[in-house]
């Protein structure tokens, strides 16, 4: 089938359909898989589960070898249900809420730091546990605004100005810094990602002698756009990277390894959401389809003017017809509620085949920031999750029910 990225095709989404209903994510390991081998040059790959972060998966990417980001409790939580053993787990935020403290405590997690203050509250608590410092290089970039994770806007990391009086402190207070970590955002490309080598190697002398890894972060392009091809060429930048580490290496006096922490990058093309169109209507000009997913699925689009390709399945075997330009948006009371619309909430329109109700649309590469984005708003069921692994249907994930969805909730009278 066209403009797929996973194995299965129009039948294997059908009959998932009829069998779990819809909307409903549909995955692919095998697409992962692929991913993941991608970056197995550098001697750390990290996973950011808040990218895609069932259980399921983590414990699939654990049988090959990853360790695991964390930055909450609830992370550190599955990343434990998925067997990860503690020393495989970082948490990494920039402050620490009560609940993960307690959990970096009792289990003695890794901490990568993003403020001075977490450095003190782990000293008062009495906490002794390996430490990265990730660092605000001074600059950033992303697909949005909102993943620009770097520069004097955003509140991530510790500012590269303070690293060395942060240093400082951390081996005046009997802490070992092992690690640091920069990140500057999603989706940036290879110019913006090569700048991240030189501030690095700028910062490392600022840190410490026990330093033993540096990690690159993630931010590794997807394209979204069909025709359009990743133009990052993964073997340069390790290269580029394993070259900046035989310098840092050189300069102080012992080897460190290289870690990668991609989230996107493994798990976007891996996921379709499948949901069926429940109106086709005209407002003036314009042609819309109606589908029974939402912004409460799948966020990307509303939230950042997020790009997915969307592709149209006949339920009835017919052919479809022949393209028209059509808006696509969900069932919520809410304008934004449209998976065709641009950053700033501009409403576009798609060629897409002419399509009745009861047909599929197949919203693809929507495994990362999908699921793990959803809510309930508009007292919406959060959909299941099902697995295609080896020709097989594995529900890894039940659709919500309604007592599910307010079990929580204290009745009174």
């Amino acid at each position: 089938m066209q403009n797929y990225n996973v194995s299965f095709g129009n039948k294997e989404i059908i009959f998932v359909v009829e069998q779990f209903g819809s909307p409903l994510w549909f995955y692919d390991f095998e697409v992962i898989k692929k991913r993941i081998g991608d970056l197995r040059s550098f001697d750390i790959v990290r996973y950011a589960q808040k990218a895609a972060p069932n259980v399921n998966l983590l414990s699939r990417m654990r049988h090959l070898g990853l360790a695991v980001d964390a930055v909450s409790a609830g992370e550190i939580v599955r990343a434990l249900k998925a067997g990860f053993a503690p020393s495989q787990i970082k948490y990494t935020a920039d402050i620490f809420d009560k609940e993960a403290l307690v959990l970096v405590k009792e289990h003695s997690i890794p901490v990568n730091i993003g403020s001075s203050d977490m450095l003190a509250q782990l000293h008062e608590a009495g906490i002794e546990v390996p430490l990265t410092i990730r660092v605000n290089p001074g600059f950033g970039h992303g697909h949005s605004q909102k993943v620009n994770t770097g520069g004097e806007f955003s509140k991530h990391g510790v500012w590269h100005g303070e690293l060395e009086v942060l240093a400082q402190n951390a081996e005046r207070l009997g802490f070992t810094i092992e690690c640091l970590h920069t990140h500057i955002g999603s989706g940036s490309d290879f110019a913006h990602l090569s700048r991240v080598v030189s501030a690095m190697e700028g910062l490392v002398p600022a840190a410490c002698k026990n330093l033993n890894t540096i990690s690159v972060g993630g931010g590794l392009p997807v394209s979204y756009k069909r025709g359009k091809q990743n133009n990052m060429n993964l073997g340069k930048y390790y290269d580029m990277w394993d070259n900046a580490r035989k310098r840092i290496s050189e300069s102080i006096g012992h080897n460190i390894q290289l870690e990668v922490e991609p989230g996107r990058y493994l798990v976007a093309e891996s996921c379709v959401l499948a949901a069926e169109i429940r109106a086709v209507k005209k407002m003036g000009k314009n042609l819309f389809y109606l589908v029974d997913a939402g912004f409460t699925d799948l966020i990307r689009p509303a939230f950042y003017g997020a790009y997915h390709h969307i592709s149209i399945i006949s339920r009835t075997n017919k052919e479809l017809g022949k393209e028209v330009d059509a808006i696509v948006a969900g069932p919520l009371c809410e304008s934004g509620d449209v998976f065709t619309q641009e950053e700033g909430g501009t409403v576009v329109s798609r060629k897409l085949p002419l399509a009745q109700v009861g047909d599929l649309l197949v919203i693809h590469d929507a495994g990362a920031y999908g699921s793990t984005m959803s809510s309930n708003y508009n007292s919406r069921l959060l959909a299941p999750e099902i697995l295609w692994e080896n020709e097989t249907f594995i529900p890894i994930r039940k659709r919500q029910t309604f007592e599910q969805m307010l079990e929580n909730e204290l009745a009174f009278c």
